[in-house]
C-alpha cells in the first residue's frame, strides 16, 4: 500500500498561509496555520522558529514589493514619493499591520525603505534624533492612512452628540470611495509642509 503523500512546506508556503489568514480573521496561531496547511504543527518548526520569525517573513514580502526610485529631486518630494509608495502597497493587506507595529523590525528587506527616508531627511539637513523622529512620523501616518482604506464607507455615525462644525465636516462626506486617498494626499500635504517648515535646508 503506498506511503500517504506529505504536503511539502517551506518558509515561502507558510508565510503565504500566514497572510491569508490575517487578511481573514486578523491575526493567526501555530495551531491554526498547521490546520489550514493540513501538517502537524511540529511540522511548521521544521520551517521557522516559530510566530516572530513569520511575522517577520510576512513583513519582508511585504516591504519588498514597495519600489524605492533613485532621488532625482527635492528630498520633500522624494518623502512625499516614498510615502504613496508605502502605502499603496501596505494597502494590499491591511490587517498585518497591527501584527508589524507590535514587533521590532529585524527584516534587512524594510531597511531599502528606511535608508531611502533617512538619506532624504539627511540630505535635508535633519540632525540623526531629527531623523529617527520624522522617519517614525511618516511610519506612523502611512500605517494609519493604510489601515483606513479598510475602513467602512460610512465612517462616521451622526450622532446628537456632534457640535454644529463635526456635523458640517460630516455633510460633506457620505459614501464616498474616494474619501481615504483625498484624506491621505491632504494629510500628506501637511506632513510635508510641517517637515520643510523645520528643516535646516531649502527643500
Amino acid at each position: 500500500m503506498p506511503r500517504p503523500s506529505q504536503r511539502l512546506l517551506s518558509p515561502e508556503i507558510i508565510t503565504e498561509a500566514a497572510m491569508r489568514m490575517v487578511d481573514l480573521t486578523g491575526d493567526f496561531t501555530m495551531p491554526g496555520l498547521a490546520e489550514r496547511l493540513k501538517v502537524r504543527p511540529s511540522s511548521l518548526y521544521n520551517h521557522v522558529s516559530g510566530r516572530a520569525e513569520i511575522i517577520e517573513l510576512m513583513r519582508a514580502r511585504m516591504m519588498a514589493g514597495i519600489v524605492v526610485a533613485d532621488p532625482d529631486g527635492k528630498w520633500s518630494e522624494t518623502v512625499a514619493g516614498l510615502a504613496r509608495e508605502y502605502r499603496r502597497n501596505y494597502a494590499e493587506h491591511p490587517r498585518l499591520i497591527p501584527l508589524f507595529t507590535a514587533h521590532t523590525v529585524q527584516s534587512g528587506v524594510a531597511f531599502g525603505l528606511y535608508n531611502a527616508l533617512a538619506q532624504a531627511f539627511s540630505d535635508g539637513g535633519f540632525t540623526p534624533e531629527e531623523i529617527l523622529h520624522a522617519i517614525t512620523t511618516v511610519d506612523s501616518f502611512v500605517l494609519g492612512s493604510a489601515l483606513d482604506l479598510a475602513a467602512p464607507e460610512v465612517v462616521w455615525a451622526t450622532a446628537p452628540e456632534a457640535n454644529e462644525a463635526m456635523l458640517a465636516a460630516l455633510a460633506t462626506s457620505g459614501p464616498n470611495p474616494g474619501r481615504a486617498d483625498a484624506a491621505f494626499e491632504f494629510g500628506l500635504r501637511t506632513l510635508i509642509a510641517g517637515l520643510v517648515a523645520q528643516a535646516p535646508i531649502e527643500p
